[in-house]
């Protein structure tokens, strides 16, 4: 029990600690069955180089005459536009950060319109040490699985018991991939307590659990708005048979097709206190990251989790304590 507590993460804000403790290479490949999704969601809107002045003046919906204003403000004192604006009283100084950021193409949703759950702290809150953490786990993430030397994988995020912050956790690792421009997918796998779909305010109609039980279902991932690379696939229908589900071949296909479609997919998962779900998903996905609350986790329920997956196909990323 020491050995893998040395090999632990503290997510509370160290980025030394995502370090594997265990876990072999897997594939996920498939076995012929027919792919249950079929429609290519659309690409998100590219973000077009625009000045601070445009900016601002849509996000705030500034008049013709408020415009000039801030212009003649900004000549007399010799001031940019958004220190004039933010002087002026017609912006605040989160406006002037949210449009460098878009200049700088580094999508996170603007204080306007900020219906996002405010879990998502790497969306509302880019720049708080919460979100610096989740950046931190990203870079060893690209460096460790992510790589071009590594095949190409889903990553599984598991927990051994619910309330340790693995949809969370989830979530927010989605947001920070997606802020690197390239297509992230989050998929909602979690069947026996779908939560991804009410974290990212998005319909849940129809979802995954469509899709593997055989439905023609289409329009099932979702684009999370302010974050146009981004995009969601929740539960749907909360089904009676969740682990026979993605024990089907097609929960397989269907992972193997999402991967050829973007460029990071990640599949939130039950607590392993539910049952073999996690454990599956994870085989499906070919890696694997293990989330446990900081002080508050079972050691042996963890240490049942990590073992379980160092003999599965799933390459176990790291083990991440949650401090949040």
């Amino acid at each position: 029990m020491a050995n893998m507590r040395d090999g632990m993460a503290g997510f509370g804000g160290s980025a030394r600690g995502l370090n594997g403790v265990g876990g072999v290479n897997g594939t996920g490949q498939g076995d012929g069955a027919d792919s249950a999704y079929t429609d290519r969601p659309q690409g998100g809107q590219q973000l077009h180089d625009r000045s601070i002045g445009d900016i601002i003046a849509g996000l705030k919906n500034l008049s013709s005459q408020q415009v000039e204003t801030v212009l003649a403000y900004q000549r007399q004192h010799r001031l940019r536009f958004g220190e004039a604006a933010v002087a002026l009283g017609f912006a605040s100084d989160d406006d002037v950060l949210y449009a460098l950021s878009q200049q700088f193409h580094y999508p996170y949703a603007p204080e306007e319109r900020r219906d996002l759950s405010r879990e998502l702290v790497a969306a509302v809150q880019p720049f708080s040490q919460q979100a610096e953490s989740f950046r931190a786990i990203r870079s060893q993430l690209m460096m460790r699985l992510f790589s071009a030397n590594e095949p190409k994988r889903a990553l599984a995020v598991v927990s051994p018991e619910p309330g340790d912050g693995k949809t969370f956790f989830a979530a927010n690792l989605a947001v920070t991939l997606a802020q690197l421009g390239g297509r992230t997918l989050l998929v909602d796998a979690d069947m026996r307590g779908p939560r991804q779909h009410e974290v990212f305010a998005v319909p849940n109609g129809a979802g995954l659990s469509n899709v593997l039980s055989g439905r023609k279902e289409t329009n099932v991932i979702h684009q999370v708005p302010d974050l146009p690379s981004l995009f969601l696939l929740p539960v749907g229908v909360t089904p009676p048979n969740p682990l026979e589900l993605v024990e089907r071949p097609a929960f397989k296909l269907l992972l193997r097709e999402l991967l050829s479609k973007f460029d990071h997919v990640l599949v939130d998962t039950p607590a392993a206190s539910y049952g073999a779900d996690a454990g599956v998903i994870a085989a499906r996905c070919g890696s694997a990251l293990a989330i446990a609350r900081k002080n508050q986790c079972h050691m042996n329920g963890l240490q049942d989790l990590v073992t379980s997956l160092a003999e599965s196909p799933a390459k176990l990323a790291g083990v991440v304590l949650n401090d949040y």
